[in-house]
């Protein structure tokens, strides 16, 4: 099931992530260059273990994990999160935890698109990435 998303994905849309941020509480400087920057995933797996690589012209952040199991996550914005990653219909759902505090990002593929939703609180933001070569 997690085969279906592996690949190399690139960001061509984006609503709301400047809200998203600020729910974070993400400063000013950081969300400016957020906004600008247009990431690339690359999605692997190797066994049962997968690898989520996000890279952008600010930086590159690598995750490794194996589904159902809690890590240690290190994110973009430099939180220390206790993250899981489950699929659950076709979905892959991660999960941060930090500081009594929830986030979920949620990958699903709609057509050949892959749709990232990341909801905290009241905030949500849509991030839609097409495949790349």
């Amino acid at each position: 099931m997690v085969e279906a998303f592996v690949g190399t994905w690139k960001l061509i849309e984006t609503k709301n992530f400047d809200e998203y941020m600020k729910a974070l509480e993400v400063g000013l400087a950081l969300r400016t260059m957020g906004k600008m920057a247009k990431p690339t995933t690359i999605i692997s797996v190797n066994g049962d273990t997968i690898t989520l690589q996000t890279e952008s012209t600010m930086k590159i952040t690598k995750i490794q994990f194996k589904l159902g199991e809690e890590f240690d996550e290190i994110t973009a914005d430099d939180r220390k999160t206790k993250t899981t990653v489950i699929m659950d219909n076709g979905k892959m759902i991660q999960t941060q935890r930090w500081e009594g505090k929830e986030t979920t990002l949620v990958r699903e593929l709609r057509g050949d698109k892959l749709i990232l939703t990341c909801t905290l609180g009241e905030a949500v933001c849509t991030r839609t990435y097409e495949k790349g070569n």
